[in-house]
């Protein structure tokens, strides 16, 4: 598979449309800190869980990206406007890379390896070379069973439009507070979250599985998205819908997935049949 999407470390041209909108959302979190209230906290609390939660979480990785389990079309198209409400790229660009980083992980072709960097791999991957997000015929290459749906393909080339309805939406009910912290606080929290999964998870944990990358288990970073920090799990099986597989590994996506599954909503639902090699390791 070619790798012709990538930045490499050292194209240190600025991509300053994303570096602005960067700062943008980071100037915003801040005026946001003085300016709440607690129900303010509240809906952002619940937003993130939309978007991070349902959107990335759920959606753009164990779903889309993966194909861990299966729900009815019109939820899976939800939890997809849900993912691009982080402003992190839309479906069909956000499943490519991280279909490319599986592929090359801590390896050449890596789009955020910390082997090149930690900053690179947190966000300078972001900011610097070639911007491709929007190159929907181009991230389709990687991502073609999504871009069999029209709506997928909308979707990535408008990612940013559900963002603006939500911002109108929060300006209406709460004013400028409540759009400083439903858009600017919970997107750069997000960002950072799910960046942390490409950097901390690569540097810092520990590794139950001997995989062929860096990629390790820590709980702060699985603490705040909704499981995904249990990396090396999920590195050695990536297309187990469950990543938190010891019992004290906090999962909020898996459970909220067995929910969905006793409602007859998720079927099909793929899960590592680790139990042997977990007693085995817990007991070294």
């Amino acid at each position: 598979m070619s790798t012709d999407i990538i930045s490499l470390p050292n194209q240190q041209k600025l991509n300053w449309g994303t570096t602005i909108a960067m700062v943008i959302l980071h100037l915003g979190a801040i005026a946001g800190l003085f300016m709440w209230n607690w129900h303010i906290v509240a809906a952002t609390v619940f937003l993130y869980w939309m978007t991070t939660g349902l959107g990335i979480s759920m959606g753009y990785h164990r779903l889309h990206t993966h194909r861990s389990y299966k729900i009815p079309l019109g939820l899976e198209y939800f939890f997809a406007v849900c993912g691009a409400l982080t402003l992190e790229g839309g479906p069909i660009s956000w499943v490519a890379t991280h279909r490319l980083h599986h592929q090359n992980s801590d390896l050449p072709g890596d789009p955020h390896s910390p082997r090149d960097g930690a900053w690179w791999s947190h966000a300078g991957w972001l900011l610097t070379g070639e911007t491709n997000h929007n190159n929907t015929r181009l991230m389709s290459k990687y991502a073609p069973d999504l871009a069999k749906h029209r709506f997928y393909v909308w979707l990535n080339n408008y990612h940013w439009i559900p963002s603006v309805v939500l911002a109108a939406v929060l300006l209406a009910i709460g004013g400028l507070p409540l759009v400083l912290w439903g858009i600017c606080f919970r997107v750069t929290f997000g960002l950072h979250a799910t960046w942390l999964v490409n950097s901390a998870t690569h540097m810092w944990g520990k590794r139950r599985f001997e995989t062929r990358d860096d990629s390790r288990n820590n709980w702060w970073v699985a603490l705040i998205t909704f499981g995904e920090g249990w990396h090396n799990n999920h590195h050695a099986h990536p297309t187990s819908a469950r990543h938190g597989l010891a019992w004290y590994e906090f999962d909020p996506s898996w459970i909220l997935l067995k929910f969905l599954k006793l409602a007859g909503i998720a079927k099909s639902i793929q899960v590592a049949k680790v139990s042997t090699a977990l007693s085995e390791r817990e007991a070294a």
